[in-house]
């Protein structure tokens, strides 16, 4: 989720490996995975062991408990939902059970609406959030993307995925929608707090006499995305890859089409309050471990986004 120039954001155009995926169009997802919401905590005082070869990097609060909760917004395929039998699977849940092994203890996904997982971290309701939230320097630094004022600590993150922002419309009806000039005078449904409801309301104020954007703001994809099946918008816009799975699945395929290219490259982080530099670098060598045993290709790769893949886990690479 993004927002400014760069895509499930405050600005989440992939440029070449986003582009890739586009033409690939090999979204064949299903709705499995590995389930994360439940298991057995470890014991506290754990060591790193040949199954968790990571484990003496966690802090010794996070051992104790044998888990790390994880805000997520769980309704944002192919990243996280529920599976037909209620189970949590995607891209971040996968990585996430894969990291937990590599640091010997469970990555438990805990549901909430997007714009107010930052406010958890901060409240310790959450370890880290991990919701295909795009790294930029306004999160970093707990900056209000639209005002510019602080509104909080910020964030550090640890980079682990590549993703745009697409548009898409009902199949057959694209509107004349090429661009997101194109969406002046039009009707628009987004995940609020992302990056697609961001480069919304920064297209409005270059309208001009073409018209605002109607922009309406869901608190998840999933309500987006049937307000304009309904009939209720022209467009829809979210980050490339649940763009695409939406056009891949959605009434068999016959509900959406993308439109036009996609828009503001950027990177997923795990988001992780200030001040925890112990646990951030332990998901950072977890996550170059995944990188360098191949299991995190294997990953990307079952959920057909392997393009944007990353080749080394950076702490707060996004701009």
């Amino acid at each position: 989720m993004t927002a400014s120039t760069i895509c499930r954001s405050t600005a989440k155009s992939r440029i070449a490996a986003v582009c890739a995926v586009a033409v690939a169009g090999t979204m064949l997802l299903t709705a499995c995975g590995d389930q994360t919401d439940s298991g057995s905590k470890k014991e506290s005082g754990a060591t790193a062991t040949k199954d968790a070869p990571l484990a003496d990097l966690v802090p010794q609060s996070i051992k104790d408990k044998g888990e790390i909760k994880v805000g997520s917004d769980i309704a944002y395929p192919p990243v996280e939902f529920k599976d037909k039998s209620g189970k949590t699977v995607g891209i971040d849940p996968d990585l996430g059970d894969a990291l937990g092994k590599q640091l010997g203890v469970k990555f438990v996904f805990e549901n909430g609406t997007f714009d107010t997982l930052l406010t958890g971290l901060r409240s310790k309701r959450y370890d880290l959030a991990m919701s295909a939230m795009t790294d930029t320097k306004d999160r970093q630094e707990g900056v209000d993307s639209e005002t510019g004022k602080k509104v909080g600590e910020g964030v550090d993150f640890v980079d682990y995925f590549t993703a745009g922002v697409s548009i898409y419309t009902k199949k057959g009806d694209d509107k004349g929608i090429k661009t997101w000039s194109d969406l002046c005078g039009k009707r628009l449904v987004v995940q609020r707090g992302t990056v697609s409801h961001d480069l919304a309301k920064a297209e409005n104020a270059k309208c001009g006499s073409k018209g605002k954007i109607g922009i309406e703001a869901f608190d998840n994809d999933l309500e987006a995305q049937t307000r304009l099946r309904g009939g209720g918008a022209d467009a829809g816009s979210s980050d490339f890859p649940v763009a695409a799975y939406a056009v891949k699945t959605s009434g068999g395929g016959n509900d959406f089409q993308l439109v036009g290219e996609q828009v503001e490259a950027a990177p997923y982080g795990i988001a992780i309050a200030k001040g925890n530099d112990e646990l951030t670098k332990a998901v950072q060598a977890a996550l170059d471990a995944l990188i360098k045993n191949g299991e995190y290709g294997k990953i990307v790769a079952k959920w057909g986004v392997d393009a944007g893949a990353v080749t080394e886990a950076k702490i707060n690479g996004g701009s």
